[in-house]
């Protein structure tokens, strides 16, 4: 999945240090369904990053994402480090952000942690204070928050209860998509021989045992969107009318965040297929100009490199 020149996106590498960042060391984590970002930064320089498996607990077990932790900050360092700042798929309660501070703490005595969640992040990123952030990666959410320091979100409920307009979304209705043209008789199309190649299956009907397979996951489906995203790129209708109703989803979750708080933006979409899906950019926008909603940004910043603007925000 690839981007193309977008005159509304915001600067494609890490702005400079904002002018009250933290001095010292500063370690920002990006935690999302499938992998754990990990940037160093010093006086609100990056000057590191890795990448290890998720340690969100809600896709792999405790275990797995203290090791994934450990593995993480061995390459990344751990010595003198003043602040750890996480954002994390599932932070939903106090409880949640303790439990991920927790695994955190070994590995950085001393140093303070906060735990968020990693839609705070995205709008950091995007340089605004307010405004409400979109993520659209594996799952989905929107979090936002007025001048006056009143919050909302909407969605981030997790793949079996929502998560509308995401890369695993978009795997599961291409599935589903190959299923019902099966079950009506119809002949394998673009996006379900494309489908079946990606799973390494012969016959949509074995879909639905690989679906419910302990051997693929969250993960697997989400990685599933290329197929749509490429079949949409060379014409297949059905793939172009699921990008535009993920992209009518995500602006919906935009849209019922900017009413609780009422404000008329910025919107600001990232993550994995945000960030680099053309189409979907395009949907989005125009779904929420239909609603009125105009400043509409796609993020060309990684969200952990908002880490020194929320800890400047925080001083």
């Amino acid at each position: 999945m690839t981007n193309t020149e977008n005159p509304n996106a915001l600067p494609a590498q890490p702005s400079s240090p904002p002018p009250n960042a933290p001095g010292g060391v500063v370690i920002g984590l990006d935690i999302g369904g499938t992998k754990t970002r990990g940037v160093r930064f010093e006086d609100g320089v990056p000057v590191m990053d890795e990448s290890a498996g998720s340690s969100n607990v809600q896709n792999v077990t405790r275990d797995e994402a203290a090791n994934n932790l450990a593995s993480l900050f061995a390459r990344i360092g751990s010595g003198d480090v003043s602040h750890v700042y996480a954002g994390s798929g599932g932070i939903d309660t106090e409880e949640d952000a303790a439990a991920l501070a927790a695994l955190i703490e070994p590995h950085v005595p001393g140093a303070q942690i906060t735990v968020v969640h990693d839609s705070r992040l995205l709008l950091a990123a995007g340089h605004a204070s307010t405004g409400v952030a979109v993520i659209a990666g594996t799952g989905s959410a929107a979090w936002g928050r007025n001048a006056d320091g009143g919050e909302a979100r909407a969605g981030g409920w997790g793949y079996l209860l929502g998560d509308e307009g995401s890369g695993y979304w978009l795997g599961r209705e291409a599935v589903r998509h190959s299923l019902r043209r099966m079950n009506q008789g119809l002949p394998v199309d673009q996006l379900t021989a494309a489908l079946l190649q990606s799973c390494g299956v012969d016959h949509p009907n074995k879909l639905i045992a690989l679906f419910h397979s302990p051997d693929t996951g969250r993960r697997f489906w989400a990685q599933q969107a290329r197929s749509v995203v490429e079949a949409a790129a060379a014409g297949h209708a059905a793939s172009q009318e699921m990008l535009d109703q993920a992209g009518k989803d995500l602006a919906a979750l935009a849209l019922q965040v900017l009413q609780q708080l009422g404000i008329q933006g910025p919107v600001i979409l990232g993550s994995g297929l945000g960030m680099n899906v053309v189409p979907l950019q395009e949907a989005f926008r125009r779904h929420l100009a239909e609603a009125g909603v105009t400043d509409v940004r796609v993020l060309d910043q990684d969200p952990v490199f908002g880490v020194p603007q929320l800890l400047a925000e925080m001083a």
